[in-house]
C-alpha cells in the first residue's frame, strides 16, 4: 500500500487538523490520542511519511524511539503510573487503523483493563489538561 498523505496524522503534521500537542522536535511529534484507552494515552509519530515499522528509515526510527522513551517517562510521572505500555501496530491485520507509523503510550495500573482502540472521542478539555500535565512532567 502506498502512503496516503490524507491520513489524519499527516494532516496533523501539516496543521490541517487539530492536536493536543505534548512534545515536538524536528523528527517527531507527540500528542494526545482523541480516542484514548486510558487517561494519558499519548501517541508519538515520526514526521517522516512512513506507513509502518517495516518501511521506516532506521535513522528517523531511532530518533523517534528516543522521543517515545522521553514522553513515556513524562506520562508515567504525570499520571503517577507504576507501569507504561508501549504499543505499535503494523498493518490492518494487526489492528492498525491510521496508516502512518505511530507508537501508543498508555499508563498502566494494576486492575486497569484497556483495549487498543476506543470507540468514542474524549472530552477535548480533558485532553488539553492531560497534555499540559505531560508537558509539565517533561
Amino acid at each position: 500500500m502506498a502512503y496516503d498523505d490524507q491520513n489524519i496524522f499527516a494532516k496533523i503534521l501539516r496543521a490541517e487538523a487539530p492536536a493536543f500537542k505534548v512534545y515536538e522536535d524536528e523528527f517527531s511529534l507527540a500528542f494526545m490520542d482523541v480516542m484514548p484507552q486510558v487517561d494519558g494515552h499519548t501517541l508519538v509519530i515520526p514526521k517522516d511519511a512512513t506507513e509502518n515499522l517495516h518501511e521506516a528509515d532506521p535513522e528517523i526510527l531511532g530518533l523517534t524511539i528516543v522521543n517515545v522513551q522521553k514522553v513515556a517517562a513524562a506520562v508515567k510521572k504525570a499520571f503517577d503510573s507504576p507501569g507504561i505500555m508501549i504499543a505499535q501496530l503494523n498493518g490492518k491485520a494487526a489492528g492498525q487503523t491510521v496508516f502512518h507509523l505511530h507508537f501508543h503510550i498508555l499508563p498502566r495500573k494494576d486492575g486497569l483493563d484497556a483495549s487498543m482502540h476506543a470507540r468514542e472521542m474524549a472530552d477535548f478539555t480533558l485532553l488539553e489538561d492531560h497534555a499540559a500535565r505531560i508537558r509539565a512532567a517533561l
